[in-house]
């Protein structure tokens, strides 16, 4: 088994996002002694933003392309062989201001790309991703599993879905920002999540 980790939260060792990802690895790990495991943290190694020069340089054909196009497209390809070669993946993803940090939200927007990640057929899109296991661990200061404040699992489901990535466990560490023994609790239901998604 190939293991990808993303965190995504723009604190280092301090994130309690990172913190339940651990936990979700530690369990892939136990369960499969041989897996490798690549750890891909956008704090440390952020990614840049996909702007006008980046759409010039991957809309440039390969062979046309100057030398710092292709420097900023194989940004973009590095990522992309990473995931392509998981068989499991695992997302530390804080919630910020109510969405996804903005570091995961350009990791997405270089993983997406037409005819390598995903295709449009006559049918509609396909998402080429397939077969991988996701897991996403989310942390966050207040609770809002399930309510209308959550908008990170509807956006994660739909574009995790869009690449083929349709297999997916959301494990929740809630009420981080609400006090030791919330803390304490938010932690222990994140525990019990990664139980059952391995059950």
């Amino acid at each position: 088994m190939k293991i990808l980790q993303v965190n995504s939260s723009a604190r280092a060792a301090a994130s309690a996002s990172s913190r339940v990802a651990n936990s979700i690895v530690e369990r892939l790990r136990a369960g499969n002694p041989g897996a490798s495991l690549v750890v891909r943290d956008l704090s440390s190694t952020p990614h840049p933003v996909l702007d006008e020069a980046a759409l010039g340089a991957l809309f440039t054909p390969a062979d046309q392309r100057t030398s710092e196009q292709a420097a900023r497209v194989a940004l973009d390809d590095a990522l992309i062989a990473e995931i392509q070669a998981a068989d499991a993946v695992v997302l530390g993803v804080p919630m910020y201001n109510f969405g996804v940090p903005a570091q995961l939200k350009n990791w997405i927007d270089a993983i997406a790309r037409a005819n390598v990640t995903f295709r449009y057929t006559a049918n509609g899109p396909e998402g080429l991703l397939k077969g991988k296991k996701v897991y996403v661990a989310f942390a966050r200061g207040g609770k809002y599993r399930g309510t209308e404040g959550d908008s990170q699992v509807p956006y994660l489901k739909t574009v995790l879905g869009f690449l083929g990535m349709t297999d997916i466990s959301f494990v929740f560490a809630e009420g981080l920002a609400m006090g030791p023994e919330a803390e304490q609790q938010g932690f222990a239901e994140a525990q019990r999540d990664i139980e059952a998604a391995f059950a």
